[in-house]
């Protein structure tokens, strides 16, 4: 059930002008700074420099589309995720959702899955984009696997958050307002806190934990962080349903 119910969401934003519209501009945004890096790449390369100072074109350009890519996905989720429950709540439809012979997480977790789906086919457009540099370059595979894994996980903790706003409002703006202003708060908290690294508010900031990834590391806690924020937050989700569910 959690298949056909991904199945519907992913419909539903194919079927719509604005889930072509995101995509268009979100691959227009990625391509822009694709050529951008590879003209950056070529002027600054062809400078007076040392072997040992040259960076690799898919660093190079990989830093310029990924990191960009954090960026605008934190416009783009709040925009895709703000009426995935709460247009269900504003249209009373909820209710018969929440009736069918479907469990809460079955529910929240078709959702989540068809968001991330649609977000996975962006990541992967942007993938084959920078792939394409080994047409005429030799380029480090592994350091745009890295980096596709890091914003898979980022934008998949992105959606959680969204699902759980969505669930608690009945008005899909106010729910997109409220998922743009925490994600960025999370996002920055590092900077707030960066004379205090060891600090918890410092570790709870999600762009911390996406670095690495963007540097070509793949490491252990930070993989951790990422599920348990997904986890916690589709929970808290599934419990929002289930209190509405009990008050009627």
């Amino acid at each position: 059930m959690i298949i056909n119910i991904a199945r519907k969401e992913l419909k539903s934003l194919f079927s719509s002008p604005m889930g072509w519209v995101v995509l268009a501009l979100l691959q227009f945004v990625f391509a822009t700074f694709f050529v951008i890096g590879i003209d950056q790449y070529f002027q600054t390369m062809s400078g007076a420099m040392r072997p040992e100072e040259r960076q690799g074109v898919t660093e190079f350009v990989g830093y310029s589309v990924f990191g960009i890519a954090s960026f605008i996905m934190l416009f783009a989720v709040p925009l895709l995720s703000m009426r995935l429950i709460s247009e269900e709540r504003r249209q009373q439809t909820l209710t018969f959702l929440v009736s069918a012979p479907l469990t809460l997480t079955e529910i929240v977790l078709g959702k989540f899955f068809g968001l991330v789906t649609f977000l996975t086919i962006t990541i992967l457009l942007m993938a084959a984009m920078v792939s394409s540099l080994n047409l005429w370059a030799d380029i480090d595979f592994g350091f745009i696997f890295s980096n596709v894994i890091g914003l898979w996980l980022l934008v998949a903790s992105f959606s959680a958050l969204g699902v759980y706003v969505s669930s608690t409002t009945q008005q899909p703006v106010v729910a997109g307002i409220i998922t743009f202003v925490a994600l960025f708060a999370l996002l920055i908290l590092d900077h707030f806190f960066a004379g205090d690294p060891s600090s918890t508010m410092a570790y709870l900031s999600l762009m911390r934990h996406f670095e690495p990834f963007s540097r070509g590391v793949l490491d252990t806690k930070d993989f951790l962080y990422f599920l348990l924020f997904i986890t916690t937050f589709l929970t808290l989700t599934v419990r929002r349903l289930d209190a509405d569910r009990l008050r009627g």
